[in-house]
Order: C-alpha cells, then structure tokens, then sequence
C-alpha cells in the first residue's frame, strides 16, 4: 500500500459517524483524508445496537424530542444545541436513507420503537440490533464513490501539528512504527470516546481518548469531563467482553431483577426499567452492594416476552449471548454497569470550531452541550451525523488556504510499560470516579494521574501513545469531578449528593484552570 500523502487539504481523524459525514461534507471542497487508527469497523459506530431517534413519526413533534433531551440532561443542556440536533437530524436521516441506508420496516413504512426518558415511539433501528454498523456500511459506501475522500486504516495519529498558534496538520504513527507529518489546511476530531479509561466498558478497543488528549495538549478548552454515561446493562460473565445489552430490551418490555431475582426499579423511579440510564445504573450499584450473593450480577429477563418476536428483534444480540451459552428467551441474562458513553470532550461551538483555529472537533470526541449531564438514549448516533455534517461545512471555509508543513517529529519510546500503566489507570477510574464518587476518592485519583504523568512523558509506541493519552484524559475527568461539588445527571457523589444551582454551568478546563460558565 503507498503511503499516505503529506499534503491535503482536510484531515479528518476518525472513520465513525461523525468523521464519515464530515468527509462527505467536504469532498467538493478539496482532498479529504479520513484516517482510522485501526480498521473502519473497530468504531463506536458499528458497535452501536440501539438506534437512532428522530421526530419522523406522524406521532412526534421536534419539541417533543427537544423536550426529552432537555430533561434527560438534568439542566445543562445548550438549547440552540439541542434545537439544532432535532431540527435538522430528519432531514439527516431521509439523506442516509437515499444514499442506501436499509432501516426496519413495517410493510413499507419506517418503524419506530420507545427507548428510556423517550416521550414517544421514535426510534429507528437497522437490522434489529446493528443500527450503527448499517449507518456505518452505507456512509462508507458513499464516502467511496467521492473521488476526493481517501480512507486509511491502522494510521494511528499521535499529535495536532501546530504553526504560528494555528493547527497545520498532525503526526502519524504506521504500521511499520514511523512517525510521519501529514498537512492540511483543518483538521477535524472525531477520534470518538474514552471508555477505555475504565475497567469495565462497552467501548471499542480504540476508544482511549486520543482526540481529546491531542486537542488538550494543543492548547484546546475540554468541557464536561466529569459526564460519563454508565450504560446499565453490560453482560456480566468472566472471561467475557463487557457486551453491550441494549436499552431497546427494556424498551421492548424487559425487567430488571436483582440478585435475589425480585423487580426492584420500582423502589427508584416512576418510569422503573425506563428510567434514565444513570438513574438505573446507580439503582442497579445499590442493589448489587446490599446484596449478600458472592460476585453478584443483576439480572435483565425477556423470558416473558414472544420468543420469536425476540429473536427477530435482537438477532445480534440473540446470537452473542448463545456464544456464552445464554437463551435469552428463557434464561436470565447477568449484567452490570459498565462505562458507555462521555458527554465531555473537547469544547464546540455549533458548528465544530474550536477554540483553537483550524480544529474542529465532532461526534462524540466533542462537546457542544446537547447531551448536558445526561445524554438520552439514541441521541449519539444523530449527533455524529448532524454535527459531523455542520463541521463539513464549515471546514470548507478553508480549502485552498495552503497550509505550512509541520516540523518531523521522532518517536521516543523510554522503555516503560503501557499495559501495566493502563491497567492500573483503568482500575483507578472505576473505583474512584465511576459510578458513585467522593471527594477523597477523586482527589486520590487526581494525585496518583499526576505521578503517571512522568511515567508516559516519552512515548514512542502505539500502546505508550495510548496510555498517555488515557493518563491525560483521567486527569480531565477526575479534576472536572474532583471541582464539581453536586450531583447531577450521570455525575454522582457522595459527599454532595444534590444539584447545586451555581453549578449548573459547564465545566471548563484550559492546560491546569479548571472553571465553571
């Protein structure tokens, strides 16, 4: 395979939602280079089962959607955010749909389905469970027929090159382990999220927070990193990948039981198994912590639903779970929380500009305040495509703006151990700044991240890349929760346990100032 040129005219780094809509956005207006760090389907995308929502039904209305996105996002929603994603994700989604996209049907006409904290039936789904990777496959599609769009797998960037404070292009780290710069006249992040910084997580393997690491070193403002979404239901078996297990199941009328195998949701939220997701994952940790059941799961039961209609409705997750020698039409399924989704990243306005010129950022590596302190169901994957569009379009305010070339840079590996680093990471997140935090907790967090720094200061491999990356990023998260004395949407803590009306503002870190506006 050549090697990737040195020169276009917009990088987009990132082969989800986002960053496939983006390129597509942008191929009349230059070369576009879309590089993946590993293989265009190791993405949140393609991972994604639960759908995308949309006011489309003759049922629904935008504020409707607009309304169950305020209220999902326990107060810090931007509403021009929000008003823009439901505004413009129908005419998104009939766009997805020309270019190929094969949603479920009923006869001929699109079906839609309810998920938590969703007012009405608006959710779309492909394939039953592989809404993302459908979504995925026919935006790659047409991304390929665009002469312009470039697409390249296993490129791994490790840094934003930066000339006369401006961004001018990034460094590549191939296969072959050479670290090559690569200009453009903007770069785009959608590097998705960080969920590897936790022990237990749905993520993908990519998802170490790259784009939000490189942005931070580069000078970029990172909002909200103390928002992680803990997805509720993640199959809990050893030796076994923390599987996704969709909301749609409880959509679909699924229970929730616990260890002692009794309905418990009721005692948590009038909306029981709906409710929002980080109310159900801290119902389901208070369960599993009175429990006196050795290692204990909750447990999600279909078992009272039509089995056929079950299986044609879940067909992926029907089958993963039959690897783990699991029926889920008449057995249990065990599962617990794991970290799903992060409603922080690096600060947007509504059309993906940075604070930093030429960077854009979209998608999931970005935060532009439409998911607030709780992101509701189904809102990601419109997100990536309305969000990653808006950036599209404005990126092409650049092309022909001829970029300078970034300086060489060499890697410089120090010999350090990233697996052990990253592990030790991931267990520092989970205990002290998942689900439910504290004050001494996080500022353990905090100081033992700061002595890691010193330990990743050299990389010079993929996997030391990584864990600094994850280094930083923790940082962000745990000194973002550490300032933020309340509880609000998936953020939760002990020693402050209520909302508090002077922080119902957004989070702003810039290098070590973290403030509140």
């Amino acid at each position: 395979m050549p090697e990737i040129p040195t020169e276009v005219d917009f990088l987009v780094i990132g082969a989800g939602v986002a960053g496939l809509r983006a390129a597509i956005e942008l191929a009349s207006a230059g070369r576009v280079l879309v590089l993946a760090k590993r293989e265009v389907a190791d993405s949140a995308t393609n991972w994604a089962q639960g759908g995308i929502a949309a006011a489309l039904s003759d049922e629904d209305e935008i504020g409707l959607h607009l309304q169950d996105t305020m209220v999902a996002g326990d107060g810090l929603c931007n509403e021009d955010a929000v008003r823009v994603l439901v505004e413009e994700g129908p005419p998104r989604i009939e766009e997805l749909i020309e270019w190929g996209t094969q949603f479920d049907r009923t006869g001929t006409r699109l079906a839609f389905t309810r998920e938590g904290a969703h007012s009405r039936n608006r959710i779309l789904h492909a394939h039953g469970d592989s809404t993302g990777r459908e979504i995925q496959r026919a935006l790659y599609a047409k991304a390929n027929t665009l002469p312009n769009i470039t697409v390249r797998e296993f490129e791994f960037t490790t840094s934003l090159a930066l000339c006369d404070g401006a961004v001018c292009g990034i460094h590549v780290l191939d296969e072959s382990g050479s670290l090559r710069p690569v200009s453009a006249s903007a770069v785009l992040l959608a590097t998705g999220g960080f969920g590897q910084l936790y022990r237990n997580t749905t993520n993908p393997a990519v998802a170490t927070g790259d784009g939000v690491a490189m942005a931070f070193r580069a000078g970029a403002e990172i909002s909200d990193m103390e928002f992680v979404q803990f997805h509720p239901t993640a199959l809990y078996l050893k030796h076994a990948p923390r599987f996704l297990l969709s909301e749609a199941l409880r959509g679909e009328g699924a229970y929730l039981r616990n260890p002692e195998l009794e309905r418990f949701m009721i005692k948590y939220h009038p909306l029981q198994e709906l409710a929002p997701r980080d109310v159900v994952a801290r119902a389901i940790v208070t369960e599993l912590q009175a429990s006196r059941v050795p290692d204990p799961a909750v447990y999600l039961d279909l078992t009272h639903l039509d089995p056929a209609h079950v299986r044609s409705r879940f067909p992926r997750i029907d089958a993963t779970c039959r690897e783990y020698h699991i029926d889920i039409t008449s057995d249990l399924i065990p599962v617990r929380p794991a970290a799903h989704y992060a409603m922080g990243g690096v600060r947007t306005d509504l059309h993906g500009r940075t604070n930093v010129p030429r960077l854009y950022a979209a998608g999931e590596a970005a935060a532009t305040g439409v998911h607030g302190a709780n992101r509701l169901a189904s809102n990601s994957l419109l997100e990536g495509l309305v969000y990653g569009a808006r950036a599209g379009e404005s990126m092409r305010m650049h092309a022909g703006q001829k970029a300078a070339p970034p300086s060489p840079e060499t890697a410089r590996s120090t010999g350090s151990d990233p697996e052990g680093v990253i592990s030790e990471i991931q267990d520092l997140m989970w205990n002290e700044a998942g689900i439910v935090r504290s004050a001494k907790g996080l500022q353990h967090a905090v100081d033992r991240l700061r002595t890691l720094a010193m330990v990743v200061a050299a990389p010079g491999s993929r996997r030391e890349y990584e864990a600094q990356n994850l280094q930083q990023v923790g940082w962000l998260v745990a000194a973002s929760a550490l300032a933020r004395e309340e509880s609000r949407g998936a953020h939760y803590r002990t020693d402050f346990p209520n909302p508090e009306e002077k922080f119902r503002k957004h989070s702003v870190v810039s290098g070590e100032n973290i403030r509140f506006e």
